[in-house]
């Protein structure tokens, strides 16, 4: 049974990653389940500087899924190298490093400063942020921008270069399509959806900053339908992400064009998910006489 992928030059040996913002900086989760199990580990979103975030509150629990503005709070990259990654060297998995600016050259500083430490395997740049340069309009909902940034990005990096697509948009192909031509090796859809919620008692909203990301199982179909219209825009490998909380849930994914699955909000619920989710894709490519992953991307019938 091959369940190895290649995602735009970062080869794994099984499809499954943790997402970023819901696995901590990998490290944390070591008591909880075996992390070389795992493809890949995608830490906590990283800035050149480290980031205090929102005020409480800031997570919210909803229907089938949770609110949450955190505010990208990290230690930054130069703690992250010295204190966390050496650490995370230790496990036979490969470490995504996920970052993000304010503005074109923050990304730029943040992709090089990574490139530059020994035992990142590939970088995921999340372009659902405000563009101070442009009244804070988010580089992922924009094509132009998404282009330039991602293009800047690609300048300041020899690694492979995932993007983080924003679900907030029109067209999700377009946004793709945006990316793979600033210089994308492949792509991670989607992120979270924009929501709120409201205390009836108090008149006041749940969170502090107003609104926050929907995730878990209540956008799966959302995050399933964009993941299906991204694969089939563009030529680079997909990761899905969106509620996926089950094997089952993976292989949907994988049906629908994704090359790799994320596991996200599922790791507050059961810390183990990624190890569970792996044996349930296993169990199903047995039970169905599978023996290459990659056979099952994109095949969906219709």
């Amino acid at each position: 049974m091959n369940l190895s992928v290649d995602i735009g030059g970062l080869r794994l040996k099984n499809p499954v990653v943790t997402a970023s913002g819901t696995f901590a900086y990998g490290v944390e989760y070591a008591e909880f389940l075996d992390l070389n199990q795992i493809g890949a580990i995608t830490v906590k979103g990283l800035s050149t500087r480290p980031s205090k975030g929102n005020r409480p509150g800031r997570v919210w629990e909803t229907p089938c899924g949770m609110l949450n503005a955190i505010g990208l709070q990290n230690i930054g990259i130069d703690a992250f190298i010295k204190d966390k990654l050496p650490e995370l060297k230790k496990y036979d998995t490969k470490i995504i490093a996920n970052f993000y600016g304010d503005t074109i050259e923050e990304y730029a500083e943040a992709a090089a400063a990574l490139s530059a430490a020994d035992g990142i395997h590939a970088l995921e740049m999340n372009i659902s942020c405000p563009n101070k340069q442009a009244g804070w309009l988010a580089f992922g909902t924009d094509p132009a921008l998404t282009q330039k940034v991602v293009a800047a990005a690609r300048g300041a990096t020899k690694l492979p270069l995932i993007v983080k697509l924003s679900p907030n948009v029109t067209s999700i192909a377009d946004m793709a399509r945006a990316a793979v031509d600033g210089g994308a090796d492949a792509l991670s859809v989607v992120n979270t959806i924009t929501g709120m919620a409201i205390d009836i008692e108090s008149r006041r909203p749940r969170l502090s900053n107003i609104v926050g990301g929907l995730s878990g199982p209540a956008i799966r179909p959302i995050a399933l339908r964009m993941v299906y219209e991204a694969a089939r825009a563009v030529k680079v490998p997909v990761i899905g992400m969106g509620g996926i909380m089950t094997g089952a849930d993976a292989i949907e994914f994988m049906l629908a064009g994704a090359s790799a699955i994320a596991v996200g909000t599922v790791n507050f619920v059961n810390p183990a998910a990624a190890v569970e989710i792996l044996e349930g894709i296993k169990q199903y490519m047995a039970g169905h006489s599978i023996d290459d992953i990659n056979s099952l991307v994109g095949g969906m019938i219709c």
